[in-house]
């Protein structure tokens, strides 16, 4: 009777273990359909009109013609801003906070604090962006004030991102360092990093997904509506991709015969987040290897 018992508990826990397994296997299927999906009417809807011309051109009768050449480099621009402001300051911060901060009410409360700024609707940054550096700094709409305000909207990614990728370092490289003479920076900045940093890049490459779409903080701050030429410094307006799109698919009287532009400038900016992303994983892996040969 106990044998029997135990049988029909195990066949229960089994089914119960199957079913648990196919509810996700089927949701993460779904994500990677859905994703799919997307994909492919982005790639239908707007293969047909990308071609050298498209990306090599200036813009012409008011976007609804000619090339998104403009529009492509200012948004190289703004995220290579950005990412140079982000990454290292959010870098720093988080190596003090997760290895110099004790644990405390202090501690408790900037990571708080932290986690409420990564939450802040982007469209509120475009406003202290405009407020800080568009007209209290004097910087005006700028590749510079843009790449800035959207430096702060990256800025808890990349802080939250390197805490975790510290604390996944065992304290035991931490101990065996201090106990054998070195500094607290020392072993932060020659143990510790190293073998953190390429889990670090996963900031770096979330940072740059957040960024490189953003249209509510560029458009307070940067972007302009009609610009056929190339920015020549950091003090000025830019086209870019995401306002570009924003612009073409919703202004002016001649919407179906811009919205084949606006699917290929959504495909070109897929284009370049992932060709970003492969970038920053090839990093990632190449300081993995550095890691492990060491």
């Amino acid at each position: 009777m106990m044998m029997l018992d135990e049988n029909k508990l195990a066949k229960r826990k089994k089914l119960r273990q199957s079913i648990a397994f196919g509810i996700l296997s089927t949701l993460s299927y779904s994500i990677i359909a859905i994703l799919f999906i997307i994909l492919s009417f982005i790639i239908y809807k707007g293969i047909g009109v990308i071609n050298w011309n498209f990306i090599s051109q200036m813009p012409e009768e008011g976007m609804t013609k000619g090339g998104i050449y403009p529009a492509i480099i200012g948004t190289l621009y703004l995220v290579g801003g950005s990412i140079l402001f982000a990454f290292p300051i959010g870098v720093l911060a988080a190596i003090y906070m997760n290895e110099y901060v004790k644990d405390g009410i202090f501690k408790k409360i900037i990571k708080q604090m932290t986690n409420n700024l990564a939450g802040i609707p982007s469209i509120v940054f475009g406003l202290f962006g405009m407020s800080l550096f568009v007209n209290k700094l004097g910087f005006g709409d700028s590749i510079l004030a843009g790449s800035l305000t959207l430096g702060l909207l990256a800025l808890p990614v990349v802080i939250r991102t390197t805490e975790e990728a510290l604390k996944a370092v065992d304290n035991t490289f931490r101990q065996a360092s201090i106990g054998l003479g070195a500094s607290k920076w020392e072993t932060t900045s020659k143990i510790v990093l190293p073998i953190a940093f390429p889990n670090i890049i996963t900031g770096l490459i979330l940072s740059i997904g957040r960024v490189s779409g953003e249209t509510a903080p560029i458009l307070f701050t940067v972007a302009a509506y009609f610009l056929p030429k190339l920015p020549t410094s950091i003090f000025d307006q830019a086209m870019a991709l995401p306002y570009h799109l924003y612009v073409i698919s919703t202004s002016g009287t001649n919407i179906e015969e811009s919205r084949p532009i606006a699917y290929g400038t959504a495909l070109v900016l897929i284009i370049i987040v992932l060709i970003a992303n492969l970038l920053a994983n090839g990093l990632r892996k190449y300081f993995g290897n550095k890691v492990k040969m060491n």
